[in-house]
């Protein structure tokens, strides 16, 4: 049998292999509706612990644990850059209590249950309790469109989870911080001053390295394809400056960095915030990928009852107290106040971050250190397991659930549009037109369908709706250019093959003609605005017919040989577009969503 040396990987598989893994372990979680970081877990502790196949310090050496140090930098960047204060100015009351009083009494009360419950010291119960106070916010979303959730409880885990996310960075590197100048400084005085130093040469870096890069953006002084290259340059130098100055200060820096940026209100803000998500769900998937393999499972074994204990406190005592103090007073009721305080998944960026302060503190010496990474991966497993399974039936026993049928939102007010809505209605799938002019929205409010003033795109749309209860978006205005500006922003947010538009007026002359990277997928077989609508003036009318074993697709065919099928939904109610090019595939208990020509009828 071959050594373990002899088995090992060379630097350059070893990294494609976590590339692979996470990713992977990523696009299967979506494809079967799991969590994502169940499955990235899984495959670490097989190819690392369990079998051998990877050991990071062994196939990758001296340089995993830079890179590890590098991935989490851009990670809390990442977070700093969701929170934008002007957000939060205008969050509801929830959300504010959630994070000024939420927060503190998080820290306070994750501390308590890892001292009390998993029996840790306090230096590392207070640098693992402040990254606790993040529930989750790559977690909490995928839950959330599991469960179905009604708007208000949806909105508030929502917005907690991402404006959380920084604060709890930010507690975990402060607490971080005095912890290291305490087990390194000769005298308390010594120890005060390297920690203000640090502190304030941290906060100066990351907001000149903010204010410098929004400055230069806002001047022009950088051309669009270099933005996002220069952003990750001086990422990486305000780190290492900072970092310099004071050992993983610059995890602060970096944070209170992205916190600028966010609140520079940038006009290519939106690019950046793109590209930097992308990016950090390779680095959150490498890291995860890395820090699961490197788990000893010795100290896995050092683990007794009083991880279930610190595991159980946090799930039972520890969140409900902090969610149900925070939010007294407010106008939530009281089931909306149990449920969010029964719900707290943890997720990838709390074991990134923890698996990193636990390794610096054991290096440190400080007890109980190694513990760290092993109860960030037990906790994280029991909290998404648990609520990954019980979230939905909680919901609905606390008749707090939106229903579990994929909604659908249509942007622009119009005689087809209402006629689509009402027939989607029939069918029992969630319908929502949005338009900024009041006067087309008139008939749909007196039709009982629910609408929405305003432009889809703009902030005030982004705060009043819930966007995760819509699976699909269809740009039904008559402006060309706007379907086409709604389902480019969105598609990324839906997915591009959930975004679709009406063909544009000029559709095929070369000089109207748009990429196609730009737009989305056609809608009501190529007709336009202007043909659907002459076509309703006429006097034709949207249909729903149920198939059935005896009555088949190919029988409605035969009996409406001129009618139009637009949607097929099947039996969870999910819309299925007909494609002007293909024939529409539907099997028996589907319907069918068809335009009717004046003298047709069928039942």
């Amino acid at each position: 049998m071959a050594s373990p040396d002899t088995l090992g990987l060379s630097p350059i598989n070893a990294i494609a292999l976590v590339g692979a893994l996470g990713v992977g372990a990523q696009w299967l979680a979506w494809r079967l509706q799991l969590p994502g970081i169940v499955l990235m877990l899984l495959a670490g502790v097989l190819v690392g612990p369990v079998f051998g196949i990877l050991d990071p310090a062994r196939d990758i050496g001296p340089l995993v644990g830079p890179m590890v140090s590098v991935a989490v930098a851009i990670i809390l960047f990442e977070g700093g850059m969701t929170l934008n204060l002007h957000h939060l100015s205008d969050a509801t009351q929830g959300v504010k209590r959630l994070v000024v009083i939420g927060a503190p009494l998080g820290w306070l009360s994750s501390t308590l249950a890892l001292h009390y419950g998993a029996g840790v010291g306090w230096q590392v119960a207070a640098v693992f309790g402040g990254i606790m106070i993040v529930t989750g916010p790559t977690v909490i979303a995928p839950l959330l469109r599991q469960a179905k959730l009604a708007r208000r409880p949806a909105a508030l885990l929502q917005w907690e989870a991402i404006v959380n996310d920084p604060i709890g960075a930010l507690a975990a590197v402060l607490a971080f911080e005095v912890v290291v100048v305490l087990n390194t400084a000769e005298t308390i005085a010594h120890a005060t001053q390297t920690l203000l130093i640090g502190v304030a040469v941290a906060t100066v870096l990351g907001w000149i390295g903010g204010q410098g890069i929004a400055r230069a953006f806002r001047r022009g002084l950088v051309p669009e394809y270099m933005k996002v290259p220069v952003l990750f340059v001086v990422l990486i130098a305000v780190f290492a400056a900072s970092d310099t100055v004071l050992h993983e200060s610059g995890l602060l820096a970096v944070t209170i960095m992205g916190m600028v940026i966010a609140n520079a209100d940038l006009p290519s803000y939106a690019e950046l915030r793109r590209f930097k998500e992308h990016a950090t769900v390779l680095l959150v998937s490498g890291v995860f990928i890395l820090l699961a393999a490197s788990l000893d499972l010795s100290t896995l074994a050092q683990l007794n009852w009083r991880a279930g204990l610190f595991v159980a406190l946090v799930i039972l005592l520890a969140r409900p107290l902090t969610v149900l103090i925070s939010l007294i007073g407010t106008d939530l009721s009281w089931r909306e106040r149990l449920l969010v305080a029964l719900t707290g998944p943890r997720g990838v960026v709390l074991v990134a971050v923890a698996g990193l302060f636990g390794e610096r503190l054991a290096a440190l010496g400080v007890p109980d250190g190694a513990l760290v990474a092993p109860l960030a991966f037990v906790l994280v497993v029991a909290t998404v397991v648990l609520h990954g399974f019980t979230l939905g039936p909680v919901a609905g026993r606390l008749g707090l659930s939106g229903g579990r049928r994929p909604g659908v939102l249509l942007v622009g007010g119009s005689l087809f549009s209402q006629a689509l809505a009402e027939t989607l209605g029939k069918a029992e799938v969630p319908v929502l037109i949005a338009d900024p002019n009041r006067s087309r929205l008139r008939g749909a409010r007196q039709a009982g369908v629910s609408t929405y003033y305003g432009d889809i795109l703009s902030q005030g749309a982004e705060e009043a709706l819930e966007m995760q209860q819509f699976d699909q978006i269809y740009a039904l205005t008559d402006n060309d250019a706007y379907n086409t500006l709604v389902t480019t922003d969105l598609a990324p947010e839906f997915g591009r093959s959930n975004v679709f538009q009406l063909v544009r007026d000029r559709e095929g002359q070369a000089r109207h003609d748009l990429p196609s990277t730009l737009g989305g997928r056609s809608f009501a077989a190529g007709q336009s605005h202007a043909e659907l609508e002459r076509a309703m003036r006429r006097g034709h009318r949207l249909r729903l017919t149920r198939l059935s074993e005896a009555f088949t697709l190919a029988d409605w065919q035969a009996e409406a040989q001129d009618a139009q099928v637009l949607l097929a939904l099947d039996l969870k109610g999910t819309p299925h577009v007909a494609a002007a090019d293909q024939d529409i595939t539907a099997r028996a208990d589907w319907q069918l969503i068809w335009m009717e020509p004046p003298e047709t009828s069928v039942s």
